[in-house]
């Protein structure tokens, strides 16, 4: 019998942040989340009484087949809440789909990377201007790979300084890809690059959220 997940929304777009900006995905959206960020543009699908389609991992897999694209991205909430989340991966692994999933930081990664198939992850560290620090899972950065991504969503200059603090304690530019977003209209660009220069943060990159720029900020489905 098969699992049926909480479906906030399912759309092809292109991917606006990531090693794949720019290139199309399908996006899978899940209820429900653990933290509650001050700068969330998603809080929405956390939301009691939210409208959600429930599909099965078959379901799921039969819509993505069905668009085309091969870039497959499961977001939320937190899609690593989702019970058999590892047999969606497998069975989109399966028919050819490549697999990303967006995920906060403060769940263990270690039952995705014991998949006979792995996907890609991109992992945010919430820094103190997202309010969530305390729930991040530090022993994560072990198991991270090449393939994987870590992402620091700034907000002011504090955050720049505590994520050098943690790119530096934890080796990460040599460990995985590291990245810098701007919280959307709380920080310039600018000053991240700056900040870059001044410490000369090697294999770091800054990333803007393309979508928040080709379409209204606030849109969904995009």
């Amino acid at each position: 019998m098969e699992h049926k997940f909480k479906v906030a929304e399912k759309f092809v777009s292109i991917n606006g942040e990531g090693t794949k900006a720019g290139e199309l995905a399908i996006f899978i959206r899940f209820c429900t989340c653990n933290l509650n960020c001050s700068f969330c543009d998603t809080r929405w699908a956390n939301e009691n009484g939210v409208l959600f389609e429930e599909m099965s991992e078959t379901e799921i897999a039969d819509y993505a087949d069905s668009t085309g694209i091969c870039n497959v991205t499961l977001t939320g909430g937190e899609p690593l809440l989702q019970k058999n989340i590892g047999k969606l991966i497998k069975k989109l692994c399966h028919r050819g789909h490549e697999v990303e999933i967006e995920t906060n930081g403060s769940i263990s990664l270690s039952e995705i990377k014991s998949l006979s198939v792995k996907p890609a992850l991109t992992m945010d560290y919430k820094l103190p201007f997202s309010g969530m620090e305390e729930f991040m899972l530090k022993d994560n950065f072990s198991l991270l790979e090449k393939s994987d991504t870590v992402k620091f969503v700034v907000g002011d200059t504090r955050d720049l300084y505590r994520a050098a603090e943690i790119i530096r304690d934890f080796s990460l530019n040599r460990r995985c890809h590291v990245y810098f977003s701007p919280v959307f209209g709380k920080i310039n660009p600018d000053r991240i690059v700056s900040f870059m220069k001044e410490h000369s943060l090697n294999g770091v990159r800054l990333q803007l959220q393309l979508h928040k720029y080709i379409w209204d900020p606030a849109a969904r489905g995009v």
